[in-house]
């Protein structure tokens, strides 16, 4: 049975090392345009609002005032109605969610009248970080767009040196856990290309470099995963710490180190280099990718495509029972 994790296309495959083996420079492929995956990234257009955690509700019963009243969603979903106790409203809309409380009421009540007015939307946020002036989560009432949340955040301009040197020429979209897209904002912030202002998901995390930053990558099953700057002496296992190590459901054994500047990619196993059985020096270069599958799985394939040799690329996992 094969679960693929995302459907973005597909373009690059990178052959596999044997472990021990040196990174090796491969023949150039031609990619297909950056604007093609930047539209195949970006998320359909959501017409109607659904409910997420943390959204507060008010649902209103007419005639029934024992069974109106306030809510907030947990982070299971769920609220606790009168008599019915906990129902699941997550992921429904407007309409839906009174709909789903009649139902739960039916043992109990005939005929019920049911509304639901939202009076704050907080599931639907998107998290940004790096050179902003407010970081952290942003909140929105509707889908928002990706100059939506620069504009919130308060991204700086670009030009200026020291502290306020260029922030706005670039920035990475990280979407779960294993897929990042790089984004040139300087073709829409300065040539107004609208082609890259694309609608952003639920969850997502936008991060905004310095220009001049030097990151690697830590995706998948790492308990944090997203970009971090490379320092002249990081090694595998420092970028792997950063991101605070796999998680429970990581396959230990089988983690990717992924260099897409060189179309290749390198098995490692975690327990062979903290048993002293591997070499624990492995050198990262600008770009790399640590991959972390998750467990439970005979194996894994990966797929990768950039927006230019430069600046950015996305990791797709697929993973094969």
């Amino acid at each position: 049975m094969r679960a693929v994790a995302h459907t973005v296309v597909l373009v690059l495959l990178a052959p596999m090392l044997c472990p021990g083996q040196e990174f090796q420079i491969q023949q150039k492929r031609k990619l297909s345009s950056s604007i093609k995956l930047i539209k195949e990234f970006e998320a359909a257009e959501e017409d109607v609002y659904h409910l997420g955690a943390g959204d507060e509700i008010t649902v209103e019963v007419w005639g029934r005032p024992e069974l109106t009243g306030k809510h907030i969603l947990g982070p299971d979903g769920r609220i606790t109605l009168p008599l019915a106790g906990s129902l699941k409203v997550t992921g429904l809309s407007r309409d839906e969610a009174p709909a789903a409380m009649v139902r739960a009421w039916e043992p109990y009540y005939n005929n019920l009248s049911v509304t639901m007015r939202i009076d704050r939307y907080v599931s639907n946020r998107v998290y940004v970080l790096g050179r902003v002036s407010s970081p952290g989560a942003l909140q929105f009432e509707r889908q928002p767009t990706l100059l939506d949340v620069i504009t919130r955040a308060g991204g700086l301009p670009i030009g200026g040196v020291g502290a306020d040197k260029a922030a706005l020429a670039r920035c990475a979209i990280f979407r779960g856990r294993d897929q990042v897209l790089w984004v040139d904002l300087r073709k829409m912030l300065n040539e107004g290309n609208l082609a890259y202002n694309i609608r952003l998901r639920r969850d997502d995390l936008v991060y905004i470099p310095d220009t001049d930053d030097q990151l690697v990558y830590v995706l998948g099953e790492a308990a944090k995963p997203g970009a971090y700057p490379l320092s002249p002496t990081m090694s595998f296992l420092d970028a792997l710490a950063l991101a605070g190590g796999p998680t429970e459901n990581a396959a230990r054994k089988s983690i990717w180190l992924v260099r897409p500047s060189a179309d290749i990619s390198w098995e490692i196993s975690l327990n062979d280099i903290l048993s002293h059985k591997t070499n624990p020096a492995i050198a990262l270069e600008e770009g790399d990718i640590i991959y972390v599958p998750r467990s439970g799985f005979s194996k894994f394939g990966f797929a990768l495509q950039r927006i230019s040799p430069l600046t950015g690329f996305a990791i797709i996992g697929t993973l094969v029972k």
